[in-house]
């Protein structure tokens, strides 16, 4: 930060560039998803969501597709708060107030793989759970512009992981219709579930790719949009016939918060930093199986990488939740707290999301004393 404002601290970013923003499009072009190429600047998740959005109904209506007004999302999808990613959104908690004023949207059954209506487990199932997916974009691709999706699993929903499989039915469907696959890698990507990016898991590339957060490891505000040739090229115009895309806040491309997301990735590279959060994610994994095994109300526990969430339920055996009302994680929250550790609960899911610098110690006290307020409220100990 301090060499970076001692050089350009900052410049609209219109019709001219600089150096930290050139570094970082080259480094993320070479390590996001294969075909990947062209890279969109904004200042926070919900904006680059915003962009992904508007770059795929534009490039529509710009290639002779102008019925493509419509977009596609999984119930219980979060991609941010401003109108646009509202609309894509299935949390009514954030949405329902404005819903009168939100994009055209189908909200598509997403997967559920604790409670899998198939009889399935995410280590066996071929994701029949697409077929809702799969029906929507046979019966109305000429109307479908994109479907966006939070890779690998769906955090506002509680942290709801499925299949890899489900992905590549996706991509493959995408493709066949020219609809635009938008991946949402806000929360998932730099390492978080395992991968650089939640992607890889399936080996796809998406269309569209959003990233933020780990991006700047959380000093300051910045998002990317990457996007492909074929869909940059759609856009590239000398402003006379408008072909332009018409986008821009006035901290786009900030070259301190690029100058930290250039070290971001060096550091990543620099320190093996994927490598050891598999080594942590595994430690993590093996401390909360000390806890579950037999505890009456933990019906699942459910990680990928450095992401962990624990489903409290009232039966096990039905798999069956506490009411909303009781407030369940809110009341163990408080609980934590006292025990010295702050608990973000998602309803009756508590969840473990650690920076990359925590050590075992660490973990030992995030893992033992959110199982202590756990106890606590249920008054097992």
């Amino acid at each position: 930060i301090k060499d970076q404002v001692d050089v350009l601290e900052h410049v609209i970013f219109a019709n001219f560039t600089h150096k930290p923003a050139i570094d970082l499009s080259e480094k993320i072009i070479n390590i996001a998803p294969e075909g990947l190429k062209k890279v969109f600047f904004a200042d926070n998740g919900s904006s680059a969501v915003e962009a992904a959005l508007k770059l795929s109904f534009q490039y529509h209506q710009q290639t002779n597709n102008k019925n493509k007004v419509k977009f596609v999302a999984l119930s219980n999808a979060y991609h941010g708060e401003t109108i646009g990613a509202l609309s894509v959104g299935g949390v009514d908690l954030y949405s329902k107030i404005y819903k009168p004023i939100l994009i055209n949207t189908e909200i598509i059954k997403g997967p559920d793989c604790y409670r899998c209506p198939y009889s399935k487990t995410r280590e066996n199932c071929s994701a029949e759970c697409f077929e809702f997916m799969e029906k929507e974009i046979k019966n109305n691709h000429s109307e479908i512009a994109a479907v966006i999706i939070e890779p690998m699993m769906q955090a506002a929903a509680g942290m709801l992981m499925y299949s890899s499989k489900y992905l590549e039915k996706l991509r493959n469907l995408c493709t066949k219709y020219n609809v635009h696959l938008i991946a949402d890698e806000i929360a998932v990507g730099f390492g978080r579930t395992g991968k650089m990016f939640a992607c890889e898991h399936a080996n796809i590339t998406p269309d569209i790719m959003c990233v933020s957060k780990g991006l700047t490891a959380g000093y300051l505000p910045l998002s990317l949009t990457l996007t492909t040739n074929k869909i940059y090229n759609a856009f590239y115009d000398d402003y006379i016939n408008l072909k332009a895309f018409l986008h821009s806040h006035s901290y786009t491309g900030n070259p301190i918060t690029s100058a930290i997301a250039v070290k971001t990735i060096e550091i990543f590279k620099d320190e093996n930093v994927i490598e050891e959060n598999i080594k942590k994610s595994e430690y993590m994994k093996s401390k909360v199986f000390q806890y579950i095994n037999d505890h009456p109300y933990v019906g699942e526990y459910r990680q990928l990488g450095m992401v962990g969430a624990i489903e409290l339920v009232e039966n096990k055996e039905k798999k069956l939740g506490f009411d909303w009302e009781k407030r369940i994680g809110y009341n163990i929250f408080k609980i934590g707290l006292k025990n010295g550790i702050l608990i973000r609960p998602l309803g009756n899911i508590i969840y473990f999301m650690p920076p990359y610098i925590v050590n075992h110690s660490d973990i030992d006290f995030m893992v033992d004393m959110t199982f202590k307020s756990i106890n606590e409220y249920f008054k097992l100990i």
